[in-house]
């Protein structure tokens, strides 16, 4: 069994999607992220400002709800929350998991103003933070799917609707062929990457690193060093938090080459570069501040909506194509 969900909300290319908890259902917006293994929204009892512009959920009003009286914390590059782990009916399109245990977020900081209510995990089991079964997992244990494997298609357009599918691939979304690259482990979405180039010349991973793919992220980032270096290649100049350049030069810069697995994956800089709200151009490289014992690299949306990615959990591998 294939199903698919559209995301049909883009805010500056953070993709979402509906889902409904409990019954009867109850509406929530969710991030679909590969970096993270547990689901959460609000809970009607948390009192942080960034709760009370987003949909909470009314436990009292499902009749399939129970609690728990485990807690647990997160941190994301974006915010964090503390949370309690609970169980209930979770929907994904057609898709259902009964008992599904997730997270109640009783505090949450940083995520004041986000479009999204909460944030639902596809990353493997053992980076739970919860401890809670992931509803992928649950839904392959419950033979819900036929396969497991799920796929994104994240749309350039934002008339368009971005997709998610589980038990399955849907041909139509990419060009060629699926390019198979192992997992360096199982047990994350992590990749080698082999270089990354500009005309051909190296520009960073230089003796190989490691890349996470990441549908809950929208930047390409890395190491802090790495970073500056190429935006000063690309004739960047700070200003606030971000890196901006004069949009009337953006066509004319080279595309970014990410080599993968022997695999050339080229990005134009068009699609590497966003706008503010005043219409300025700024670009998406960012300082990942992870540990720099590692070189790790993090490709968001800007990567992956050039990029059609499958995600195998049976043979521990990402799959990537031309999107359409």
């Amino acid at each position: 069994m294939t199903a698919g969900v559209t995301a049909g909300v883009i805010v500056e290319l953070v993709y979402m999607a509906n889902i409904t908890i409990g019954t009867p259902p109850q509406e929530f917006q969710v991030i679909f992220d590969t970096a993270s293994s547990d689901l959460w929204v609000p809970s009607i009892f948390c009192t942080s400002p960034a709760c009370s512009t987003h949909v909470r959920f009314r436990h009292l009003q499902s009749s399939t709800f129970w609690l728990t009286n485990k807690t647990f914390r997160i941190t994301y590059g974006s915010g964090r929350m503390k949370g309690v782990v609970v169980y209930d009916t979770v929907r994904i399109g057609n898709l259902v998991s009964t008992d599904q245990p997730f997270g109640l977020s009783m505090k949450e900081y940083g995520f004041e103003g986000r479009a999204y209510d909460g944030i639902l995990g596809l990353n493997y089991p053992n980076v739970s933070f919860s401890g809670a079964i992931p509803i992928f997992d649950k839904l392959k244990n419950q033979g819900a799917i036929s396969e497991p494997v799920f796929a994104f298609y994240l749309s350039k357009d934002k008339r368009e609707g971005s997709v998610v599918m589980f038990g399955g691939v849907d041909h139509r979304y990419y060009k060629g062929e699926l390019n198979w690259v192992p997992l360096i482990q199982a047990g994350d979405w992590i990749v080698h990457m082999h270089s990354i180039t500009i005309k051909r010349k190296v520009i960073a991973c230089s003796d190989g690193c490691e890349a996470l793919v990441d549908t809950g992220t929208t930047h390409i980032e890395g190491p802090g060093r790495l970073v500056s270096n190429i935006q000063k290649l690309i004739g960047t100049r700070l200003r606030g938090s971000k890196h901006y350049v004069y949009c009337s030069v953006v066509n004319t810069l080279p595309s970014i080459t990410f080599t993968i697995n022997g695999v050339n994956y080229p990005v134009p800089a068009r699609a590497l570069i966003l706008k503010d709200s005043r219409g300025h151009c700024y670009t998406t490289f960012k300082d990942s501040k992870l540990s720099p014992s590692t070189e790790t690299w993090i490709l968001g949306d800007v990567f992956l909506r050039q990029y059609f990615s499958v995600y195998d959990r049976g043979n521990d591998r990402i799959g990537l194509a031309q999107a359409v």
